[in-house]
This record gives C-alpha cells, sequence and structure tokens, in this order.
C-alpha cells in the first residue's frame, strides 16, 4: 500500500534534522592532527600527573627556555588571548579548531596573537613564560573537545599518561621523512627486514650510530632493543627495523603508519 504524501513529508521533515544531528556529532568527534605545540625537531620534557588541573593537560620544560616560541599545534582562528595576573594560567591563549577542538597555551611571557586571528599549524603564537599561578617557567597545554578537557594527542599518538616523557616536534617539518639514530648495546649493525618483524627476509643492513630516514612506521613483532620494548617497526629504505634500536628522541611514534 503506498504511504499517503502528507505522511511521507512528515516523517522527511522529521528525520533530515536528525540526519544533519548525526552529521554535526561527527563532525565534533574528529580531531585535528595536533602536533607538539614547539617548532620543528625541538625535543621537550612534557609531564603528566594526576593532581593536575584540568588532568588531562600536559606540561613541557626544557633547560633555559623561557623566552622559547611556543606555536600552534593546529590551525584554526584564536578565540581568547587572556592575562590573569599573577593567578591561574597567567597569560594564555585558545584556539579554535572548528568541531567543537580547541587548544590552550598558558604562563607564557608574551603573547604574539590577537582574538579572531587565522593561525597556521607552526605560526608562532606566544613565548614560554612563567606567568600566573606558575613555580618555573614551562608551557601548560591542554586539548579541549566541547569545552571537556580531553588526553592530549601528537601525530595521532596518546601523550605518556602518568609521568614525564621526551617528545620531538614534527610541527611542520619539511621533507619527506624523519631522522633517527641507530644504537645497539652490541655495537653491532641492524639487520634490514621486508616487514615488520624477524621472520620476515633480511634485504640489508644498517651500521650502530648511523643516520637513517623513517618514511613511515608499523606495528609487527615486539623487540628488546637499547632503547626499550616496542611493536614499532621503522621503514627505511627497502624495509623495516625495530624502533627499539633507533633513537628519535621521542618515545612514541613520530612518523605516519605505513
Amino acid at each position: 500500500m503506498s504511504r499517503p504524501k502528507s505522511a511521507a513529508l512528515l516523517v522527511s521533515a522529521l528525520i533530515t534534522p536528525l540526519l544533519g544531528l548525526a552529521v554535526a556529532q561527527g563532525e565534533a568527534v574528529a580531531a585535528p592532527n595536533f602536533q607538539v605545540p614547539f617548532p620543528c625537531n625541538q625535543v621537550w620534557e612534557g609531564q603528566t600527573r594526576t593532581n593536575h588541573r584540568p588532568a588531562n593537560s600536559v606540561d613541557f620544560n626544557r633547560a633555559n627556555d623561557e623566552g622559547d616560541p611556543v606555536v600552534a599545534s593546529a590551525a584554526g582562528t584564536v578565540s581568547r588571548v587572556a592575562n590573569e595576573g599573577s593567578t591561574s594560567y597567567g597569560r594564555w591563549i585558545e584556539i579554535d579548531h572548528g568541531g567543537g577542538w580547541k587548544t590552550r597555551y598558558a604562563h607564557l611571557s608574551a603573547q604574539r596573537v590577537s582574538v579572531g586571528q587565522a593561525v597556521a599549524l607552526g605560526q608562532r603564537i606566544g613565548d614560554v613564560g612563567n606567568t600566573g599561578g606558575s613555580t618555573g617557567a614551562h608551557l601548560h597545554y591542554e586539548q579541549l573537545l566541547d569545552g571537556a578537557d580531553q588526553k592530549v594527542k601528537f601525530n595521532g599518538t596518546t601523550a605518556y599518561y602518568w609521568g614525564t616523557r621526551s617528545y620531538t616536534s614534527r610541527n611542520s617539518c619539511s621533507g619527506t621523512g624523519f631522522t633517527g639514530t641507530v644504537g645497539t648495546d652490541s655495537g653491532t649493525g641492524v639487520t634490514i627486514r621486508s616487514g615488520p618483524g624477524t621472520q620476515y627476509a633480511a634485504v640489508g643492513a644498517v651500521a650502530d650510530g648511523e643516520t637513517v630516514t623513517i618514511s613511515c612506521q608499523a606495528e609487527g613483532e615486539s623487540i628488546t632493543g637499547k632503547y626499550g620494548t616496542t611493536v614499532l617497526w621503522d621503514k627505511i629504505g627497502p624495509g623495516y627495523i625495530s624502533d627499539a634500536y633507533v633513537y628519535t628522541g621521542s618515545d612514541g611514534q613520530v612518523a605516519p603508519d605505513c
């Protein structure tokens, strides 16, 4: 039996707004590919702790860091530039990245952008400082979705919770790969495999201390080496070597998935 035209129109009128809502919700969940908020290849210590407020924020430090550049971790529009004086965030900046996502950068010594300004990934927005309730120069960093703080991700990898880890910035790095240095406890070289595991055929070798370019990374066999235990394998040239034998300045993934 065919449905009356008026009933069909009513159903359509009811469904259309729901479809729009579903699309909007989906867009809000998709996070930008956030990067470490410092210039390319800089190495910073990032700390997370359960008594931090908000809990999922990260504090970044390195030696003599006061005045160092802070850059946007994704493109967006500056939504707030504020100064809380000697309390709370002190001088801070908020960037709106769309879809409900925002980032915050606090305790700055200088703010180099204004509200409403469009900023690009990697653009300098301020300087590391010791303002507000800070007890030493550092950058307080947050990622928020619809106002709620989220566990921070850099280049698609979740930051370490809870404790301190080193992070190498890949923010606006040029070129097609990321560099690392091969290291072994024995001083011998590392076999390059055709896939991410020792069961794959040997296709070459790299010497201890050699600099390599990592084009991408894949998960495979768990390996313990000079730099810990990991399932990450680095694609270099004709094949793969375990990231357990490669120092990149970061404890996590630094290159895209293979």
